[in-house]
């Protein structure tokens, strides 16, 4: 009901469930569908290597919402790109969610073809919507278009029904909602789960008040827009400081000729860890450090940069498509320790 809400989803909405039901975010679209009367549109079996069939779908059937990941939105962008004729999606809400959405796509989209990106934010434990991102009027008024398209990376408000806190993972201590400190989100709500089943998480996952620990790290803005830094096991701790691995990424898959990145903290002699990056490019591209750096350099200070940048033909993934990064710590675990 709350999903409907959000993206005031209707009898006269077109739904296309691309993402698969067993995942956490295709758990709800299907039955908001149902509960709103709109039109169901369901894909069948797809591979991100062949997206021609979700990119039919979605004008055969009009779509007008629609999920998935930028796993699989970024090659239906490719696909859109390569075409005579881009079709006219104006109205289409592609909600996307799993990672932040990278500016490349959302900007791609709604160039192109006119959809809007819609990132969105949850996690299995919260059957799974916590947040939506739109801009609020008040800010639509202030920011140019580009600065919207930023703040539209961010994961957004959190929705009606459900709580969000931001604490010291540490103290427990709420940390101000000033964009800036960077705290565990915590989440509660009736569609948040309060406990595993015949798991012990349940003794440390939650909060005496009841709250979910999501294991999130991020920061909440002045207009209460939360932003994922990192997961808190993810970050990277160097030389006291902290280091967003998730930004770190997205700002290397802006690059036009990188596929994708996995940044990770290694251990570190001197450093305790430091930031090693695998960059995955175009099949027959050639990328520079320096212009990895050039990039990097925007938001990151010169003693932030990876120490080792390895470009690679796959990055290791999970079962849901994310990138694996246990398995990249224990691949390299000795880079920075020769």
């Amino acid at each position: 009901m709350q999903l409907a809400n959000s993206i005031g989803l209707s009898h006269d909405d077109a739904v296309a469930a691309i993402t698969p039901m067993f995942h956490g975010q295709g758990w709800g679209l299907a039955y908001s569908a149902t509960y709103t009367g709109a039109k169901l549109a369901l894909p069948g079996r797809y591979r991100a290597e062949d997206p021609e069939p979700l990119v039919e779908l979605l004008s055969d059937e009009d779509i007008t919402v629609t999920n998935g990941a930028p796993a699989i939105f970024m090659p239906m962008l490719d696909h859109l790109r390569s075409l005579d004729d881009a079709p006219d999606w104006a109205g289409l809400q592609m909600m996307s969610g799993a990672t932040e959405p990278p500016l490349d796509m959302m900007r791609g989209y709604r160039d192109l073809t006119g959809a809007e990106v819609v990132h969105a934010y949850g996690a299995t434990e919260t059957t799974p919507l916590v947040t939506m991102n739109f801009v609020k009027p008040s800010l639509q008024e202030n920011l140019s278009d580009e600065e919207q398209l930023d703040l539209r990376r961010k994961q957004g408000l959190t929705v009606p029904g459900v709580e969000t806190k931001l604490v010291d993972p540490e103290t427990g201590a709420e940390v101000p909602h000033d964009g800036e400190s960077v705290g565990e989100i915590l989440v509660r709500g009736p569609w948040v789960t309060s406990s595993y089943y015949d798991d012990d998480r349940t003794e440390t996952a939650f909060t005496d008040d009841g709250f979910w620990k999501s294991g999130d790290a991020g920061t909440i803005d002045e207009d209460g827009y939360l932003k994922i830094t990192d997961r808190i096991k993810d970050v990277i701790k160097s030389g006291g400081e902290w280091i967003s691995s998730v930004d770190m990424e997205n700002l290397l898959v802006e690059h036009p000729k990188v596929v994708d990145a996995c940044v990770v903290g290694l251990e570190h002699p001197e450093w305790e860890e430091r930031p090693f990056a695998l960059v995955e490019v175009e099949d027959g591209a050639s990328v520079d450090r320096a212009d990895l750096d050039e990039i990097l350099s925007q938001r990151f200070a010169d003693w932030q940069l990876p120490d080792e940048i390895e470009f690679v033909d796959d990055i290791p993934k999970t079962s849901v498509g994310k990138n694996n990064k246990q398995a990249v710590r224990d691949q390299y675990a000795e880079a920075y320790l020769d």
